[in-house]
């Protein structure tokens, strides 16, 4: 059965975390691909995100210039489905469109421990493998019900960047080219995005 790992988000903008993130999960956890999924309607953001095609065309940037990685691939299924993104739909059309896949759920630490209040999330850890990126000096702090429901986590390293404080420095004119693949980079200076 060969392994996908589900790396969602709402990827605006994505960078070099992300990819560093994906690259350590290929290696840690024998991956034939992971597939990038752009959030279509992240339901508990507050904040206002950037148009789909935007955050599309910048994961595509980010993944055809990550060293030719041809295991990255990006996929849509959540953008082009209406209605509020729920991963636990997600994973459910995956199989069915995909079936004889194993599906590990790459997640952040801090989507880790607010995984309780996802819809559906007992059964997702009851279909998925979670690796779980953990931010340096911070200890994984799932609630006791996350818990007790029999569950693999595959620990693994996040770099400590975030696309608030890229969207911040942007907005302040600051330079990001440290923090993103220059496709991005290039992309985000094209179109003026993160400006006001």
């Amino acid at each position: 059965m060969s392994r996908v790992a589900i790396f969602g988000g709402t990827f605006d903008p994505p960078h070099r975390a992300h990819l560093a993130l994906a690259h350590a999960a290929l290696r840690a956890l024998a991956l034939a691909e992971v597939r990038w999924i752009p959030t279509g309607h992240p339901w508990q953001k507050a904040r206002a995100v950037s148009p789909a095609a935007h955050r599309v065309a910048m994961v595509e940037a980010a993944i055809r210039g990550s060293e030719g990685e041809a295991r990255f691939v990006l996929d849509r299924i959540e953008v082009d489905r209406a209605g509020a993104s729920y991963t636990i739909d997600t994973v459910k059309a995956l199989e069915a469109r995909e079936p004889g896949r194993g599906w590990v759920l790459l997640i952040g630490q801090d989507q880790y421990a607010g995984l309780h209040t996802w819809q559906g999330w007992r059964e997702l850890l009851a279909r998925c493998t979670l690796a779980v990126a953990r931010r340096p000096g911070v200890a994984a702090s799932p609630p006791p019900e996350v818990l007790e429901v029999p569950h693999r986590v595959v620990p693994l390293e996040m770099m400590d960047i975030s696309s608030t404080d890229i969207r911040a420095r942007v907005a302040a004119g600051r330079d990001i080219a440290d923090l993103v693949p220059a496709e991005v980079a290039g992309y985000i200076a094209r179109h003026g995005l993160y400006r006001h």
